[in-house]
C-alpha cells in the first residue's frame, strides 16, 4: 500500500472513507475500524494526517529547498499498518496542514464517512473525549464515527454475531438520513437494529403524593388516573409508524423497536456495552446551523462503550 498504488481486490467505487490519524493508541484504532468500514462498504480509504501547526510549512507537504514531500512519520506507521492488515480497496495517504479542526471537515466534503479517534495525544487520558472529536461532531460534513478507546474489536462485514446496531430515534424529530444510515449500517454487518426511543414520563406533583391536611381535617386530592402506560403505547404507535417505510426497503434488517420511559442518553450509553454501533444525529433540523450538539449526542460521545456514528441533517433548500 502506498499513497498510489492500488491493493488487489474487488473495485471500489463511490464516496471515499476519511479517516485523520495522529500517531496515538486512539488513531491507530479509528484506523483499523475505518479499513474495516471501507472493506464492507466497497469504498476507497483515504488516511489522512493534519500536521501539527507550527510545523514550517514553505509548500503543501514539501522539503524546503528539495521539492519532495517531507517526511511524515505517522502517515509511514499507517501505512505499515494498513500493508500487516491487508486492504482490498483503495488506500491513499496524505497530509494535511493546519488545524484538525478546519483541515478534516474541508477534506471530507464527499465523503461516505469521516473516522476519528476519541482522543489524539496529550490531554488528560482520564477523559474519554477530546476537545478535536467533540468539534468535528458538531461541524463535519458528512456523518462522523468517534471510535472509542473501549471499541469492539469487530468491524462491518467480519462476523455476523459482532453486536447489534443501536439507533437512538425521535419518532417527530429524527431526520430521515438518519434511521437511513443506522438501517444501512445494520444491512452492512448482517446483525439486527435496534430502533430505542425513549419517553420521558412527567413526575408524579408532590400535591398527589400529601397527606390530608390536618387543620381543615378534609382528604387531600385523590390521585389522577394514570396515563403512563397510554402515553407509552402511543409512543410506540408513532414509532412504528416512522419506521415502517424503511423497514419496507431493507426487509432483510431485523428491526428490534424498543420503547421505554427513562433517559435517553443513559438507556443508549448502557445498550452500547454489547452494540457494534451507536447512531445519534446531530440536531433537530429547526438547530441546524448551530455549532452545537444535541445533549444525547453529546452523551453518547462521551460515554458510550462501542463507536458513535453522528449522522448530520441534510441541508434544507
Amino acid at each position: 500500500m502506498s499513497d498510489s498504488r492500488t491493493p488487489p481486490g474487488p473495485p471500489a467505487s463511490g464516496a471515499p472513507v476519511l479517516v485523520g490519524v495522529d500517531g496515538s493508541a486512539h488513531g491507530t484504532r479509528a484506523l483499523e475500524w475505518a479499513l474495516g468500514a471501507a472493506t464492507a462498504l466497497g469504498a476507497p480509504l483515504i488516511v489522512a494526517h493534519v500536521r501539527p501547526e507550527g510545523v514550517p510549512a514553505p509548500g503543501r507537504g514539501v522539503s524546503p529547498g528539495t521539492g519532495a514531500p517531507r517526511p511524515d512519520p505517522v502517515l509511514d506507521a499507517a501505512r505499515a499498518l494498513v500493508e500487516e492488515r491487508g486492504a482490498a480497496v483503495p488506500v491513499r495517504c496524505t497530509s494535511l496542514d493546519g488545524s484538525v479542526t478546519d483541515a478534516l471537515p474541508a477534506a471530507a466534503r464527499g465523503c461516505r464517512l469521516l473516522v476519528t479517534g476519541a482522543r489524539g495525544r496529550g490531554g488528560f487520558a482520564s477523559l474519554l473525549l477530546g476537545s478535536t472529536s467533540r468539534s468535528l461532531a458538531a461541524t463535519a460534513p458528512c456523518p462522523l464515527v468517534v471510535v472509542p478507546h473501549e471499541a469492539r474489536t469487530a468491524v462491518p462485514g467480519t462476523e455476523a454475531g459482532a453486536g447489534r446496531v443501536l439507533l437512538g430515534l425521535h419518532p417527530e424529530e429524527t431526520p430521515d438520513e438518519v434511521v437511513e444510515f443506522a438501517f444501512e449500517a445494520a444491512r452492512l454487518r448482517g446483525v439486527p437494529l435496534e430502533a430505542v426511543t425513549v419517553l420521558r414520563l412527567p413526575a408524579v406533583p408532590a400535591a398527589l403524593l400529601v397527606a390530608p391536611v390536618p387543620v381543615l381535617q378534609v382528604p387531600g386530592p385523590l390521585p389522577e388516573e394514570d396515563d403512563s402506560e397510554l402515553m407509552l403505547r402511543e409512543t410506540e404507535r408513532e414509532q412504528e409508524a416512522r419506521l415502517r417505510p424503511f423497514a419496507e426497503r431493507w426487509p432483510e434488517v431485523e428491526l428490534r423497536p424498543v420503547v421505554a420511559p427513562g433517559d435517553a442518553a443513559g438507556r443508549l450509553v448502557d445498550g452500547s456495552r454489547d452494540a457494534a454501533l451507536l447512531v445519534v444525529g446531530r440536531h433537530h433540523r429547526h438547530r441546524f446551523g448551530s455549532l452545537l450538539i444535541g445533549s444525547v449526542a453529546h452523551a453518547v460521545l462521551h460515554h458510550a462503550h462501542c463507536p458513535v456514528a453522528v449522522v448530520p441533517p441534510v441541508p434544507e433548500a
